[in-house]
């Protein structure tokens, strides 16, 4: 894996050894165990100061906290500039542990709860979006009630259609946001709602776009739209979250976004608009395209086998670590990169199925790849897993919880999260008391 730039996604698996830093994923395994994600902080920090360098200045990249949660990988990227976008409680307290100054903070999502709201009214985030206008209501009653006046964002579910995007958040019936035509046909909102500060627009359309002409002419969509709000309500453009959804290239005809490129193409619909309001803070959301490459699933095989023709590799790591990998969301059942990993050979590559330890036939990690001759004990990577991972995943299943995450930094591997074990997944049950009788039945 390179140290200066995320690596590019491979048409065919390698069948050299993998390192990370210059250290070998063999060796992590060995000290950390399998399976586990390992994450590289240098592909961290070159994918965000290279898109940070290229866009317009006035463009402030938010870390979309979904995509991975961790606090080591937000700690690296607030290092290097990113703000924190976060969708909960523990995403919040995560962004405040690390250091993120709280006007770096803008909290989001649907059916936010009253402690959430309450969390960051206290807590003097930049900005609540508020995804209904009932939502909108019930943060200016708890601001009252608290003495506090905060910044409100509206998003948007606006009337034009995404394009180029692998999952359409916007633009058709969904519980995100509020529709525009509801928002421009409705009564004047900022004295309806003396307590908050109605001060910007989010809009967020979708995620995996790999065209910068799909990017641009969105930014434009939604730059356009926030001013026909605002002018519609009255208020000061404070901030602009124009969402994101830059893409990362798993699969075979997809190809990684070029920031020169990108560049080109936004730079100059945020210049136009930053002419028009130059005050204006202008958000972009990114949460899969900092992670993603950063990021291999290491997972080791325990046996092999045919079944009708078929090799099959079976790992002790699947999907409920890794659910991307089935391709949720996607018409088409698609490999993520994968490769053997833990040993150099140069053995002619073969059809592998790799699946993992759980009780169903979906759990395939990938399905007739073209691998090296597998052996009990190889390790299999899954590369570009850095976002979307156990975050996304159902790590309960079967009661194997989650797998553990490594960062390399500066050359030394670092545990930042402990693999769950069967004492911790325990741990927060409770033994129901039966009477003496319960549950005996005679034997026949």
């Amino acid at each position: 894996m390179s140290t200066t730039a995320p690596p590019a996604a491979p048409t065919t698996p390698t069948a050299t050894e993998l390192t990370v830093q210059g250290v070998p994923v063999s060796e992590i395994a060995r000290t950390f165990g399998t399976p586990c994600y390992v994450y590289d902080a240098d592909v961290l920090r070159d994918t965000l100061t290279a898109l940070t360098a290229a866009l317009h200045p006035r463009v402030e990249p938010f870390y979309s906290l979904k995509a991975n949660p961790n606090m080591s990988v937000l700690a690296v990227l607030h290092a290097h500039g990113a703000r924190a976008e976060v969708s909960s409680l523990a995403e919040l307290r995560t962004a405040q542990l690390v250091g993120t100054e709280p006007d770096d903070i803008v909290f989001l999502g649907p059916g936010k709860s009253r402690a959430e709201l309450v969390a960051c009214l206290e807590g003097d985030v930049h900005a609540i979006v508020c995804e209904s206008l009932a939502e909108l209501a019930l943060v200016d009653a708890l601001a009252a009630d608290l003495g506090r006046r905060p910044r409100v964002l509206l998003r948007l579910n606006p009337s034009f259609s995404v394009k180029g995007s692998g999952l359409t958040m916007g633009g058709k019936p969904r519980q995100f946001g509020i529709d525009d035509v509801q928002v421009l046909d409705a009564d004047p909102l900022v004295d309806a709602h003396p307590h908050v500060r109605v001060a910007g627009v989010h809009v967020y359309m979708g995620t995996r776009i790999l065209s910068v002409e799909a990017i641009a002419e969105n930014t434009r969509g939604v730059l356009r739209l926030a001013e026909q709000v605002a002018e519609r309500h009255g208020f000061p453009l404070e901030t602009v979250d124009v969402g994101g959804g830059l893409g990362v290239a798993y699969f075979d005809g997809e190809t990684d976004l070029d920031v020169d490129e990108l560049a080109a193409a936004v730079n100059p619909v945020v210049d136009e608009f930053v002419r028009r309001h130059p005050a204006t803070r202008i958000v972009m959301e990114l949460g899969r395209y900092l992670t993603a490459r950063a990021g291999t699933y290491v997972t080791r095989v325990r046996g092999t086998k045919t079944s009708r023709g078929e090799r099959f590799a079976v790992a002790d790591g699947g999907t409920h670590h890794h659910m991307a990998a089935v391709g949720i969301g996607s018409f088409v059942r698609r490999n993520f990169p994968v490769a053997l990993v833990g040993r150099t050979t140069d053995e002619p590559l073969e059809e592998w199925t790799v699946t993992g330890p759980l009780c169903t036939p979906n759990d395939v990690v990938a399905r007739r790849a073209l691998l090296p001759p597998l052996r009990t004990g190889d390790l299999v990577g899954v590369l570009r897993s850095g976002a979307y991972g156990p975050t996304a995943s159902p790590v309960l299943f079967l009661s194997h919880g989650a797998p553990a995450e490594v960062l390399v930094l500066d050359g030394a591997p670092h545990l930042v999260r402990e693999a769950d074990t069967v004492e911790s997944l325990l741990r927060p049950q409770r033994l129901v008391p039966l009477p003496p009788t319960a549950g005996s039945a005679p034997r026949p």
